[in-house]
């Protein structure tokens, strides 16, 4: 199973608005909330539960909706930023939390930020992890965007698009799947690389790469039969709807440019893809649109699963933040 220390208590709890959700909830104190991505779950952010619980905070890290032991909403209105910053807000309540500091990862840092944004005295820090603050709409409805790009290259954003199809393919193997992706996003191989796959004929399992046998630096093989027992029992089309949400969360826009107020801090994995995606004024655009941003830090020898690989340098660094808070 998992390697969770006993510190790290996972429990259910049922918001006002009936949404249920598992949550890891240890320590007391000013309460940090982390946020994950695709394909994660509360436990991506063990390492830091452990180093906040230990340093005098409550550290809650949810199974995001559709993940784990959470609720997996039908509507595709149930994954847009929105909808989940209402419901992460109605968690907040259902736990007796009056503000945190929230940590986002992946999906989890829009979700996180769009908290800050229609809720900001319910948060008391922003950290963003792998995905830099973007304020501005994406100029055309994005699922067009996936499907141009897709013309030149396999794109996994236009892959998972439509319903059923990488649903069926991913949760036929789990194990294959999450191993191969884990090591495709790390820092250990170029993600970008399968972009020189077409996408006709392929699925995703058809251009990922082979990964090495496990244990890795940051990955033991009890932590990683972790996420492959929780995933082949839910599947993964919980996650897969994030993806489907990106015109959703595009419609909801209004148009305008927003800015952070809260304390924000910055961390990602100098080879994550994620940076080299989102083009190289992102973290310009970043920096312009949060007047308190406090750091940005490209960590070394890391991929995308940033608090995981170089887990001591994200602790260390997110620790002096909430503390100065």
């Amino acid at each position: 199973m998992s390697n969770m220390t006993l510190q790290q208590t996972v429990v259910s709890v049922t918001a006002d608005d009936g949404f249920r959700w598992q949550v890891t909830d240890s320590g007391t104190g000013p309460a940090v909330v982390m946020c994950h991505g695709f394909p994660g779950l509360a436990y991506s952010f063990r390492h830091q539960v452990e180093a906040l619980a230990g340093a005098d905070f409550r550290a809650v890290a949810p199974d995001m909706p559709g993940y784990g032991g959470t609720d997996v909403p039908e509507d595709l209105a149930g994954y847009t930023n929105d909808q989940v910053a209402d419901r992460l807000v109605s968690l907040l309540d259902a736990l007796g939390i009056d503000d945190a500091v929230f940590v986002g990862h992946d999906f989890g840092a829009p979700a996180a930020w769009t908290v800050a944004e229609k809720y900001p005295d319910r948060v008391r820090g922003l950290v963003l992890l792998a995905v830099p603050y973007t304020p501005d709409r994406m100029p055309a409805r994005p699922s067009e965007l996936f499907a141009r790009l897709s013309q030149k290259h396999f794109l996994h954003l236009h892959y998972f698009q439509e319903p059923g199809v990488a649903d069926a393919e991913l949760a036929k193997d789990p194990r294959r799947f999450l191993r191969r992706l884990f090591f495709a996003l790390s820092g250990a191989y170029d993600y970008l690389d399968i972009w020189q796959h077409c996408s006709a004929g392929n699925g995703y399992l058809d251009v990922l790469p082979c990964a090495p046998a496990l244990p890795w630096s940051w990955l033991s093989e009890d932590e990683f039969e972790h996420y492959v027992e929780v995933f082949t029992e839910t599947g993964f089309t919980g996650g897969l709807n994030w993806y489907r949400a990106y015109d959703r969360n595009w419609e909801q826009h209004d148009g305008r440019t927003h800015e952070i107020t809260a304390p924000t801090l910055y961390i990602a994995g100098a080879a994550d893809p994620v940076i080299a995606m989102s083009g190289p004024q992102a973290l310009d655009r970043m920096r312009a649109s949060v007047p308190d941003l406090r750091g940005v830090h490209l960590l070394d020898h890391s991929g995308h699963f940033v608090q995981q690989e170089r887990a001591e340098s994200v602790n260390r660094l997110l620790l002096d933040f909430v503390r100065e808070l």
